[in-house]
């Protein structure tokens, strides 16, 4: 049974750290630590500040691994009629990326990795680039702990997982702005792929809470 604690990201940060600093001295090799929870929970931000705070403690020991970069290309998708629902589980390579992590978890050469970007709406070959030195993984995403295959391969590869419950009216108005900030696309367009993807998404994540070590009730107001 997950552990569940209410803390502010600040506290979040207060709780994981020392923790993981921790497994990395008893553990002696290198370790992944994954971030879920579904699309608006935090997870980018929160693992991206994890990542600094573990650097500032011993320098080039952590390194951002984000699920995000095994979208499927946007080209394909429009290809196969299914960017009405990019972002949801069939939209991303779930098997690289499950061979990525399995593999960058055994490397000793430097490995580098695709991300997203939301500017263009697509995925960037070669975004981050894990060194030899990093001995954490900070992996992030929302399908790290479902049950589905090609995602279930995921969960054994993680020493230590955390999900992110974040409220889901709270979230809905977290994606348009999200949306609304990049302009790229009309608000009607945006609040309609919401209720269509991201929330659905929401919901299929929310349910695989209980397959983390522990579970984090985000204290947030906006």
């Amino acid at each position: 049974m997950a552990e569940r604690l209410r803390l502010t990201p600040q506290q979040a940060l207060a709780r994981l750290v020392p923790h993981i600093l921790d497994m990395d001295s008893r553990l002696g090799r290198r370790i992944a630590i994954g971030l879920a929870g579904g699309p608006g929970a935090g997870k980018s931000t929160l693992a991206a500040e994890l990542v600094i705070q573990l650097n500032a403690v011993h320098p080039g020991s952590a390194a951002l691994v984000p699920m995000d970069g095994f979208h499927i290309r946007h080209a394909r998708l429009e290809a196969l009629g299914q960017t009405d629902y990019k972002g949801a589980p069939h939209t991303f390579e779930g098997a690289a990326f499950v061979g990525f992590l399995h593999h960058l978890k055994q490397a000793t050469e430097p490995v580098s990795g695709p991300g997203y970007s939301r500017k263009i709406e697509d995925t960037v070959e070669n975004a981050f680039t894990v060194q030899p030195e990093a001995r954490i993984l900070i992996v992030e995403g929302n399908y790290l702990l479902l049950t589905e295959a090609p995602w279930a391969g995921v969960r054994p590869l993680l020493d230590y997982a955390v999900f992110l419950d974040v409220p889901r009216e709270l979230v809905r108005a977290r994606l348009l702005k999200r949306h609304a900030e990049e302009g790229l696309f009309t608000q009607e367009r945006n609040r309609a792929h919401i209720e269509r993807n991201d929330l659905p998404n929401y919901d299929l994540v929310h349910l695989s809470q209980d397959r983390a070590d522990l579970v984090i009730e985000m204290d947030v107001d906006c």
